[in-house]
């Protein structure tokens, strides 16, 4: 009896469906990041004079995320978790309450736009897959990347794994630049100062954050 072909992990055309255009989202989702900020700083009792001294965000900056005036970049997300001493899945995508998550291809979540610090420029895109797992200490995303000339190097705690899907990403870690090609991967701590866009106009990759 022959074998039924399987599609291989390496093979690309898995990963298809995965590469889809992130077109919209609701403003909302950029909203509920700045009060899950809020909320929790405030549920530990810390002032926002006191996050910008832990964090070296101003305070200006700080009440224009809390307010859903600037869509943070998930290092900058990360940095608030780690200062409000939580798991920046919580502050991404919600606690969650449940010990497994089967995310469907059509049933992905949290589509939001991050923007540059400097500039109104959509920097990337993401979509959580598992938002609903409690207690997680990883939070996998697709992310979509935009071609961006600006370079605003990230540095926080914790470890990254990233996995390009479609398109040519280029990251530079420390004071060496790569580009990165559909199958390509990467990992490294993100102690050391890091930054990736698009080479192409666009480039899909997931991405699996741990702190």
């Amino acid at each position: 009896m022959a074998k039924k072909d399987k599609i291989p992990h390496t093979n690309l055309d898995y990963f298809e469906n995965l590469t889809e255009e992130i077109k919209t989202r609701k403003k909302n989702d950029v909203d509920e990041i700045g009060k899950r900020i809020k909320k929790l700083r405030e549920e530990r009792g810390v002032s926002i004079d006191d996050l910008s001294r832990l964090t070296g965000f101003d305070v200006v900056r700080l009440e224009n995320i809390e307010s859903g005036k600037e869509e943070p970049q998930l290092g900058t997300v990360m940095k608030l978790s780690k200062a409000l001493d939580s798991a920046v899945g919580r502050l991404v995508s919600g606690m969650g309450n449940k010990l497994f998550s089967i995310t469907r291809k059509n049933q992905r979540k949290k589509i939001i736009r991050s923007g540059s610090a400097t500039s109104k420029k959509n920097v990337y895109s993401y979509m959580s897959l598992a938002p609903e797992v409690k207690g997680r200490h990883m939070e996998a995303l697709i992310v979509q990347l935009e071609k961006s000339e600006e370079e605003d190097l990230s540095v926080h705690n914790g470890e990254e794994f990233i996995f390009v899907l479609d398109g040519v990403a280029n990251l530079t870690i420390g004071s060496e630049t790569f580009d990165l090609e559909p199958g390509d991967s990467a990992y490294y701590l993100s102690t050391t100062s890091h930054f990736i866009t698009a080479k192409t106009d666009k480039a899909t990759i997931l991405a699996v954050l741990y702190e």
